[in-house]
């Protein structure tokens, strides 16, 4: 279970520190890929592989620009020595990654946001509709 935030900065490279403890969760291989938020989402080997079955359940002529999406921009890597992975140009323009991050758990996968563009998206987080969704769900 991926859980917590870590406060982080890409350093001139475009490489971003994971933290140990997500690390430990994640394996060696970590697959990078664009989320529908404005910013990267982060799996496992097997987690990611799920995420595609999924996709790859639903019908394809709906779905050929959802996995466009996914895909084009994912790399598969692994964390150096130091514990960094090396973002590539388009998830960082994307996710608007310049420099101050912040690395979210969010149970079977982490994020990576821009820290001003994730504490606006907090601002504007409607707390009642997320009660409501629970509600209608029976949580």
């Amino acid at each position: 279970m991926l859980l917590g935030e870590y406060a982080y900065a890409l350093d001139a490279k475009g490489r971003l520190f994971l933290p140990a403890r997500l690390r430990a969760e994640l394996t060696s291989s970590v697959v990078l890929s664009k989320s529908v938020d404005p910013c990267i989402n982060v799996y496992s080997g097997e987690a990611f592989e799920r995420f595609s079955a999924r996709l790859y359940a639903l019908p394809e002529m709906q779905t050929r620009d959802v996995r466009r999406f996914f895909f084009e921009a994912a790399q598969e890597t692994s964390p150096d020595a130091q514990g960094r992975v090396l973002l590539l140009p388009a998830l960082r323009e994307y996710a608007s990654l310049e420099k101050e991050v912040l690395i979210l758990g969010v149970g079977d996968h982490a994020e990576i946001w821009n820290k001003d563009v994730y504490r606006e998206f907090c601002r504007k987080r409607n707390v009642d509709a997320m009660i409501d969704i629970l509600r209608e769900n029976e949580f």
